[in-house]
């Protein structure tokens, strides 16, 4: 068993000015390969707190990987951190100093003296080559354990961690396999609910997430082998399945739109949208069966297509009755087969609120949601619950197939 922790470093990290999207991708990297990870830090570019943690975490953990700080600046302290946690000094390598000078000299620039610093290592530390930059990465072997030390652009870090890291690290003999089921409509309380005593499981195990898109389950099963892990998961799995039925859309990399893209089934959708700023619009782009789509406020256009003057006045834009004429709207104004709408109220009296409908050649439903949030929320939040309400009716056995 190796026991990892993630150490990121860079002040714009800990003041979310950057968000740390490298730390998520080495935690998927550890877990597919049997590494368990323990913990993971951000701190801020101070060369005490920085070799501090290094020390507290060689402490617990068989590796310890940095992310950033690999600069030329003054601010990088990355390197120095690890010096002075392992008591070593770093020093200028002149192979690392040659390769420098001739990148700047190959683009015909002469390199900045601060960049001299990039070169230096120490002696238990060999050097990553990066391809894509100018920062070396580190590879430490101290008393049994390793130290990495990656650069902070996520195209560098990731070449180099696939290229120069792994296949430099005792990887266990182990196979980590999972499956996420996505979910819609159900609470992440009520699926715990339903899978009661199950996410207690340790190997395999079962683990609930709250999603944009609804609840998603991960059961994830461990063992030497990916046969014998497969065979570990696929009874817990086929029990969280049945469990949640009634409310699942995809599992994995599927998308919520693309369920419905497939739920269309060949048939044409059109789409029309009042108050949701076209973001129903922007996850079916590239989905199969949407035809076209009409994004308006404008209670005149809207009338155009299907609203009616007497739902306006006596219940307003967003009411059921407007989204369920819309609905019908695109079906008969955009020619599709099944017309989706929402309206949405991002202001006043209305915020929060919002109705989606669906109309086919079987019929017609609708939803409302009331759930406060800002703009952006509130047009997001109504532009899933389209896309659930739509792939309900038209899965196979759905109120509209």
């Amino acid at each position: 068993m190796l026991l990892a922790e993630i150490i990121s470093v860079g002040t714009e990290l800990l003041f979310g000015e950057i968000v740390d999207s490298n730390a998520a991708f080495l935690a998927r990297e550890l877990g597919a390969r049997g590494v368990i990870l323990h913990r993971k830090t951000v701190l801020g570019d101070n060369l005490g707190r920085v070799s501090e943690a290094i020390t507290l975490a060689l402490s617990r953990a068989d590796l310890v990987i940095l992310g950033g700080g690999l600069g030329p600046t003054d601010d990088d302290l990355t390197r120095e951190s690890i010096a002075d946690a392992l008591g070593e000094t770093p020093a200028e390598d002149a192979e690392l100093l040659a390769w420098l000078e001739g990148l700047y000299a190959a683009r015909g620039r002469e390199m900045p003296q601060v960049n001299r610093k990039q070169t230096w290592l120490i002696p238990s530390a060999e050097a990553l080559p990066n391809p894509v930059g100018t920062a070396p990465g580190w590879f430490v072997r101290t008393g049994g354990k390793f130290v990495v030390a990656l650069p902070g652009p996520p195209r560098e870090m990731q070449r180099m961690w696939r290229e120069q890291v792994l296949p430099r690290l005792p990887l266990p003999d182990h196979a980590l396999v999972s499956t996420t089921v996505h979910t819609q409509g159900i609470g992440e309380s009520n699926v715990a609910e339903l899978l009661a005593g199950l996410t207690q499981s340790a190997n395999p195990s079962v683990g609930t997430y709250a999603r944009k898109t609804g609840v998603d389950v991960r059961v994830a099963a461990s063992a030497e082998t990916e046969a014998e892990a497969r065979a570990l998961l696929a009874p817990l799995l086929e029990t969280v399945r049945a469990l949640l039925s009634r409310w699942t859309w995809g599992e994995d990399a599927q998308t919520l739109a693309g369920a419905l893209g497939t739920a269309l089934s060949g048939r044409s959708l059109g789409v029309i949208e009042a108050g949701s700023a076209g973001a129903l619009c922007g996850l079916l782009a590239d989905e199969a069966g949407f035809l076209d789509a009409a994004v308006t406020q404008d209670h005149a256009r809207l009338i155009t297509l299907g609203l009616t003057p007497v739902t306006l006045r006596d219940a307003g834009l967003v009411s059921e009755g407007a989204a369920l004429e819309l609905a019908a709207g695109a079906r008969e104004h955009l020619g599709a087969d099944v017309g989706l709408a929402v309206v949405v109220g991002v202001g006043g009296e209305n915020a929060g609120q919002a109705y989606a409908a669906i109309s086919s050649a079987k019929g017609h439903k609708a939803v409302g949601v009331n759930w406060p949030g800002d703009a952006a929320q509130i047009r997001e939040r109504a532009a899933v619950t389209a896309l659930a309400l739509a792939y309900r009716a038209l899965r196979a056995g759905g109120e509209l197939a």
